[in-house]
């Protein structure tokens, strides 16, 4: 039987204060912290965003300049068949899932917001194939208004940073964030992380003795906490 990790027990003052330090440190080493994703309006963004489940951010720039392309406009996605979307996305997994998701929300896009990408959570999370996570990448990057993007690095580091009880429910980590972070830091805060969890503080072993935060951190050294 697997050993039961250890838990951090996080008490929301300690946690914003430890974002309190970190954030200078981590703001100076990512100075150009932004989405990997590139894209050149919201349409575009929320796409990429799309493709981005499961696969890395590299493969999905790889993949959308033929992509927009191809299907310009949202009545481009809306009116493409299904067939020829998951082939055009093959190559980035789950093509199946993600061609419905994508065609599901050009469609709403187009039917229900006159062609035009929602800026609000409300509606963005009405639309198919479109969760949380994924709005608020497009409200945080296309359109900069103050979000958490709960990706799977910010969940890691959340976790071993000491930052919330709720690491392992990316909703109720974001609430968590938002009471521990600056709302005008909340999208740089949360690039800062996944740059960091790319870089240094990686899922299998973290880089603990070149990391520039391990001071603050719960779970430095301690690979029972990983």
């Amino acid at each position: 039987m697997a050993k039961r990790k250890a838990k951090i027990k996080v008490k929301k003052a300690e946690a914003a204060e430890r974002v309190r330090k970190i954030y200078p440190i981590l703001a100076k080493a990512y100075p150009k912290a932004t989405t990997a994703l590139r894209f050149g309006n919201p349409l575009e963004l929320l796409i990429a965003t799309i493709l981005s489940a499961q696969c890395t951010d590299a493969r999905v720039n790889m993949v959308t300049p033929g992509l927009f392309k191809k299907y310009p406009s949202v009545k481009d996605w809306a009116n493409a068949g299904l067939s020829e979307i998951e082939n055009d996305i093959r190559s980035t997994g789950f093509f199946r899932n993600k061609a419905i998701s994508i065609k599901g929300a050009s469609q709403a896009i187009l039917e229900q917001h006159d062609g035009v990408v929602p800026d609000n959570m409300e509606e963005l999370v009405k639309l198919p194939g479109v969760g949380r996570k994924t709005a608020n990448c497009v409200l945080g990057n296309a359109f900069g208004r103050p979000a958490i993007m709960c990706d799977t690095h910010v969940i890691r580091l959340s976790r071993r940073l000491g930052l919330s009880n709720n690491s392992h429910d990316a909703v109720k980590l974001e609430f968590d964030l938002a009471e521990i972070i600056p709302k005008k830091r909340w999208t740089v805060f949360s690039h800062l992380l996944i740059l960091h969890g790319r870089n240094v503080c990686k899922a299998r072993k973290p880089d603990c003795e070149s990391c520039r935060i391990s001071r603050y951190c719960a779970s430095a050294n301690r690979p029972d906490l990983w």
